[in-house]
């Protein structure tokens, strides 16, 4: 379930309906919990009782910590963990309640583990994201919902977010800041999700699994100089008022 622009929306269904896949789509805050039932009532009488979910609705913005408001950080916290949390147990009640398998992929992030200077917000939801995964992973194995995370690399797209576009309009070639020297095609980070809700990997759950070609355990000989992201960011010194 994911929380997207209606033109995003629009663009998304006209692009399946033109392969002859019939899609519904249902406008949804997933920080409401009764919005995401409705949500999965919507689902469910088109379909019959959805057998994956994919929770990728997320919220991010770059901010320095000191910088950032309580709002800001209670927003994408709502959103990224909360919302991953309460559409993971809207779908898992009604499989248990139905007796039925069912598989879910959470999206996550590689800051989850290494820290996001600059996203202290989202870095840390992601985190909760990735330990809601495998503690979800237990509880519900024994009922046969599966529950796993993927974390993308670089996958440049239309609907990147400012920061992102700013960082590739940055660097002349990003294809040579990746260890594999080029960035990912969106149908690979689609391949990996396909699998991970496949029968293929109905013995796989509590698993993250990253798509990034090796990029977040690259390392350095020597480590560069620190620069604080303020400097990254070109804000000037904090000031408290």
């Amino acid at each position: 379930m994911a929380s997207r622009k209606p033109e995003h929306l629009e663009a998304a269904t006209a692009a399946i309906e033109a392969i002859g896949a019939p899609v519904t789509t249902v406008a949804c805050d997933i920080r409401d919990p009764d919005a995401v039932a409705a949500a999965f009532d919507a689902a469910t009488e088109a379909f019959g009782l959805p057998g994956v979910l994919v929770n990728n609705a997320a919220a991010n913005f770059p901010v320095p910590a000191e910088d950032m408001s309580p709002n800001a950080w209670r927003t994408v916290v709502d959103i990224t963990l909360n919302g991953t949390f309460l559409c993971a147990r809207e779908f898992g009640r009604r499989h248990l309640a139905a007796g039925t398998p069912a598989s879910i992929v959470n999206i996550a992030a590689s800051y989850a583990w290494t820290g996001g200077p600059g996203f202290a917000h989202s870095a840390a939801a992601k985190a909760g994201v990735v330990n809601l995964t495998e503690t979800l992973a237990v509880e519900w194995g024994p009922y046969g919902i599966q529950v796993n995370a993927l974390v993308p690399g670089l996958f440049p797209h239309e609907d990147m977010t400012a920061d992102i576009t700013g960082s590739l309009d940055r660097t002349h070639d990003k294809d040579v800041c990746q260890p594999a020297l080029r960035v990912g095609q969106r149908q690979e980070l689609g391949w990996a999700a396909t699998f991970l809700a496949s029968p293929y990997a109905r013995f796989i759950s509590g698993h993250t699994l990253v798509v990034d070609g090796a990029n977040w355990q690259r390392r350095t000989l020597t480590n560069p100089p620190v620069v604080t992201v303020r400097d990254q960011m070109g804000l000037g010194p904090f000031d408290p008022d």
